[in-house]
């Protein structure tokens, strides 16, 4: 196992100022949850899994990403995660990770977890389980102090400061090309190798296509219809925030069997990036969708519907459109793993199947 790094406040925080000046002006952005829009407990057990499997991984293993690369000298036996859903693969096969962000979005209680994590801990025996407080940032102290052999960070939005400090604490697997764009098959997979579980995490992502395509098969109207997840603000109807293709919540659009229409695909310059603002001058973009998903409630649809410009969207007047709730534990698993796949696929798809059936009404 590797030998463990643990430091002190003091030391982190040299380590911190060091890493910043490094990075310079670097401009990524720093956030402790995915773009949409935790108290500190005793510590929880060591890692282990639910099964154990033959272990035939050749160490070191070395990963690659965006912000370096993370080399795991031994099998993890301490694995951190951080920031959004990361624990959810660990929990998913089996793993319970030494310490893990608090989910900061969705949640409706002060638990700081959502409904599929409390499930899994529960199922795994956990009942006191270590979360990182990091709205504010990442509490580096509190990692340091689960003394991990690995921390996951397959999705997140660390910056480049962030994994230099990271670093002098333990192995960081962290995105392979931006910030919150990786898909939850890469998620998966990454954060399993990390923890030297890569035949684990390829069984994983084989069950839970099973698990779509057999859900998804219950609606077949969804198949070759056209989406796009649009989140519109009732305070700025000037504007239009959509989720790409490349964004998790687009990019399951696209599994399930739906496509986006051309006219906003054409709009997209930067094939990586998750996100794309358009002008209501440019509604039209929208016009070839056959239902729109995104953030919001019944009153902003109607906001929406009376808008000058956007109340002239097809799938606005016919009300070919999902609207989830803002805050909501559907609203967080639009950027799905496993543990909220298989706990939100009916509601979900029961909505989406709702707004297709709209189109023949």
């Amino acid at each position: 196992m590797n030998s463990k790094r643990k430091y002190s406040l003091s030391t982190l925080f040299v380590a911190a100022l060091l890493a910043i000046a490094l990075a310079g002006c670097s401009s990524q952005a720093s956030t402790s949850t995915p773009p949409p829009s935790p108290t500190t407990s005793a510590e929880a057990p060591a890692a282990a899994t639910e099964t154990p499997a033959k272990d035939d991984t050749q160490y070191p293993i070395v990963i690659k990403h965006a912000l370096g690369e993370a080399v795991i000298e031994s099998k993890p036996e301490r694995v951190v995660t951080i920031q959004w859903a990361n624990h959810d693969v660990a929990l998913a096969l089996g793993v319970v990770p030494v310490g893990f962000s608090a989910a900061n979005y969705g949640v409706q209680d002060d638990s700081g977890l959502l409904p599929w994590t409390a499930a899994k801990l529960k199922d795994l025996n956990v009942t006191d389980p270590n979360i990182f407080q990091d709205t504010d940032g990442l509490d580096f102290e509190a990692i340091s102090d689960t003394n991990p052999d690995v921390i996951l960070a397959a999705y997140s939005g660390i910056t480049p400061e962030d994994y230099e400090t990271l670093s002098q604490i333990a192995p960081v697997v962290a995105y392979q090309s931006k910030p919150w764009a990786t898909t939850w098959r890469e998620q998966v997979l990454f954060s399993a190798e990390g923890m030297g579980m890569k035949a684990e995490g390829e069984q994983l992502i084989k069950d839970t296509e099973a698990l779509i395509k057999e859900e998804a098969s219950k609606y077949p109207q969804m198949q070759g219809k056209k989406v796009v997840w649009v989140n519109f603000s009732a305070k700025d109807m000037s504007k239009l925030h959509l989720y790409t293709p490349a964004d998790p919540r687009g990019a399951f659009l696209v599994e399930l069997g739906m496509e986006y229409p051309e006219s906003v695909t054409s709009q997209i310059t930067d094939p990586s990036a998750y996100s794309l603002s358009l002008s209501a001058e440019n509604a039209e973009a929208l016009n070839d969708a056959d239902i729109i998903i995104g953030y919001g409630d019944e009153s902003l649809y109607e906001a929406v519907k009376a808008d000058s410009l956007l109340g002239k969207i097809p799938a606005i007047q016919r009300g070919s459109v999902v609207f989830i709730g803002n805050g909501t534990p559907l609203a967080a698993s639009g950027n799905p793993n496993p543990l909220s796949i298989a706990y939100t696929m009916d509601e979900y798809l029961a909505l989406i199947g709702g707004a297709i059936d709209k189109l023949d009404e």
